[in-house]
């Protein structure tokens, strides 16, 4: 069994392409809301090809995706290019699947879902998953391995990427970590501000949850803390204290393990009737 899952951000694609449970290889590519399905059946045409793969070896695709042009895109290009409806991940197809505590669960983004599903399945809760990637999702599942919530901030990327635009001084910098908080210069300055805060917002804001996530908590109870998205591999993440993993594919996996409970609930369904 070979397939496909797609996470479609706003800033890049995550695919990866999954034999039977295990994740034979993963890419990633800039996304582009306007591409039709013909310019996405190119790029992962090119992509499967690096490693030897084809588009016609596959037998399943699933999404997750917070950008519905894409969603709409990638679903003409999965039926008429491999022949099979994909499966959609979100709030709706997760019912009976993944508890949603929330207010508005159809609100949750699918990224999100597949995070809090990969973290209960992999490590049970309660846990706490940091994607690092265009935004900055905290989300937490309880010690009943349901998805509480959690929160959103910024990414470092986009919020120096602010900044230099509405700056029209300062310069585009490497985010790379200065040699001291002080910052002698403007480069310095403007990188101890983006990766010294930013590991002081991911800190903090890692602090306040994990704090309430322990109230809501029996007594004893370990909270596994697991970091993934597009940023894990910056060297400065090991200075954010208390971070049990890093688990890149984190996301890819999450949606496979949708995937594969959607299939398995259908087939159950199928039989009873």
């Amino acid at each position: 069994m070979k397939l496909l899952a797609a996470d479609i951000g706003n800033t890049n694609v995550s695919i990866g392409l999954f034999t039977d449970d295990r994740l034979a290889r993963s890419w990633r590519a800039i996304t582009r809301a306007n591409a039709t399905s013909d310019e996405v059946a190119a790029m992962l045409t090119g992509l499967l090809a690096l490693d030897g793969h084809r588009l016609d070896e596959l037998d399943a695709v699933a999404l997750a995706s917070v950008v519905p042009p894409l969603t709409e895109t990638w679903e003409r290009l999965s039926a008429d290019r491999i022949g099979v409806a994909p499966a959609i991940v979100d709030a709706a197809s997760l019912d009976g699947i993944l508890d949603i505590r929330i207010d508005r669960p159809s609100e949750a983004g699918a990224d999100r879902l597949a995070n809090a599903l990969a973290a209960r399945t992999e490590f049970g809760g309660p846990a706490i998953v940091i994607d690092l990637g265009t935004s900055t999702n905290f989300d937490l599942v309880d010690a009943d391995g349901a998805y509480i919530g959690g929160a959103i901030a910024p990414g470092m990327g986009l919020s120096l990427e602010a900044l230099v635009g509405r700056a029209s001084k300062l310069p585009r910098i490497e985010l790379r970590r200065p040699p001291s908080a002080i910052g002698a210069n403007t480069i310095h300055a403007m990188q101890s501000g983006a990766v010294l805060g930013y590991i002081g917002l991911v800190s903090g804001l890692l602090t306040a949850l994990r704090g309430e996530l322990i109230e809501r908590s029996p007594r004893e109870t370990r909270i596994t803390v697991v970091a993934t998205g597009g940023y894990t591999h910056q060297p400065w993440l090991a200075e954010v204290p208390g971070i049990d993993r890093v688990e890149p594919d984190l996301t890819l996996r999450g949606i496979r393990y949708a995937w594969a409970a959607i299939r398995d609930r259908s087939r159950a369904a199928a039989g009873e009737r």
